[in-house]
């Protein structure tokens, strides 16, 4: 290491190069477009600057499923306005539950109300099938949008789900919003129903959340029904919603820039701002970053510290796209103290721990000990967020999680519910 140059922290093993998804990707570059990379940055500045090339190539490697065109990459690269897979049609919630085998398990969750339960890939399909089904009974349609005032529960990711297999649009905030922020959020794209929750817990106390729902719902013109979930009493959705038990799950074949979700600014020079993102747009980008980057695989089980009020929860819904699992944990991160997201990390054998630099930086000030009688053998990468991760803060995952951890820093943000600067297990 010559004088300046910082110290190199971790660097993957041959093993672990061998085994990553991305390693795979270029060798199928290799065979089937006789390209060769000698490193990442070879790759990377090819994928930038052969558009076509490289998003034609992420297609056919992951077998992206258009039912109709997809032959076609650019149509138009004025900017604003570029036209991308101009005529195709796909189905992001189908590419979700392609090849899931009904007895493995889709989701591990834990919160203050609930323990850590798990629910297969056949629960999942269910449920989403049940509220899709509950959902057309209200009228819902292609285009109309669904709103929810929802945690960070099973049930919300297969509303979701839902929504994005008939061709709805879904737009979530959390249910510590206050009715203010969330009726600036959601009158602007005027739902035709509002998904909400009774109440939730959050730092050992319960917050009834009804009458603020009452109010969002009186202050939305557009809203025909409002839908409760009985989260805080533990009575489910309301009785006559959810669809027949064995109602089948379909999937509408939608336009590449058909709406999938509404994201927001913060809101902080005037009202939030709603972000529109398509349904083939973020499938092919969350394909290519939950498997190139995060090289999520068959037995990992990933996790990310979010409500459903930010981005991240949608980027953690979007590694369903994978083979591997998700954790959730609806909760206060620090109650009943910093260890509870430790605690969670060794009962749900989490594999990847993805938080924020705030909660690394409050753990390092707070004299955690993670590894403290808790068993993190399964622990393999830890993911930070939010905010620039300080040299101390790097150092204290080595020193408490070992010099095998991968910690990677992600950079994004709401307007492409991705990343532009994250991991790669490559060098």
């Amino acid at each position: 290491m010559s004088e300046g140059e910082p110290e190199l922290l971790w660097e993957p093993t041959p093993e672990r190069v061998a085994g990553a998804t991305i390693t795979r990707y270029a060798a199928w570059l290799g065979e089937t477009r006789g390209l060769a990379f000698e490193s990442y940055d070879e790759l990377r500045k090819w994928s930038v600057g052969d558009l076509d090339a490289f998003w034609t190539s992420i297609v056919e490697f992951f077998e992206i499923d258009f039912s109709v065109g997809g032959d076609r990459v650019l149509a138009s690269r004025e900017m604003p306005g570029a036209e991308w897979f101009p005529g195709a049609r796909v189905s992001f919630a189908e590419h979700v539950f392609r090849g899931k085998p009904d007895e493995a398990v889709a989701i591990r969750h834990a919160s203050e109300l609930r323990p850590l339960d798990q629910w297969s890939w056949g629960e999942l399909r269910a449920q989403t099938a049940a509220i899709a089904s509950g959902l057309r009974a209200l009228g819902v349609g292609e285009g109309d949008r669904v709103a929810a005032y929802m945690p960070n529960i099973p049930e919300t990711v297969a509303a979701f789900l839902a929504c994005a297999s008939i061709g709805a649009t879904w737009s979530s905030a959390a249910p510590e919003f206050g009715a203010r922020s969330v009726v600036d959020r959601f009158a602007q794209i005027e739902p035709k129903v509002l998904l909400s929750i009774d109440g939730y817990r959050y730092g050992g106390k319960d917050f009834d959340r009804r009458a603020v729902v009452e109010q969002i719902a009186g202050e939305i013109p557009s809203l025909e029904r409002t839908v409760m979930f009985s989260y805080l009493q533990g009575g489910g959705w309301e009785e006559g919603f959810l669809g027949p038990a064995e109602a089948e799950l379909e999937f509408a074949q939608l336009a590449f820039d058909h709406p999938l979700w509404v994201l927001y600014s913060s809101g902080t020079t005037g009202l939030p701002k709603p972000i529109v993102h398509g349904q083939g747009g973020i499938l092919i980008e969350q394909v290519k970053k939950m498997n190139l980057h995060l090289d999520a695989q068959a037995g990992d089980r990933v996790f990310w510290f979010s409500t459903t009020g930010w981005m991240m929860w949608n980027f953690l819904v979007g590694v369903l796209l994978t083979d591997a699992s998700i954790v959730l944990f609806d909760g206060n991160p620090a109650y009943p103290d910093l260890g509870t997201l430790w605690d969670l990390a060794d009962r749900a054998g989490i594999t990847t721990f993805g938080t924020s630099a705030a909660f690394i930086a409050s753990c390092m000030k707070g004299g955690l000990e993670p590894g403290a009688d808790r068993d993190l053998s399964a622990l393999r990468a830890v993911g930070s967020t939010g905010s620039p991760l300080s040299p101390e803060s790097f150092r204290w995952i080595y020193d408490h999680l070992g010099s095998e951890t991968w910690l990677f820093s992600t950079s994004g943000g709401t307007d492409m519910c991705t990343a532009f600067v994250g991991g790669a297990t490559w060098s």
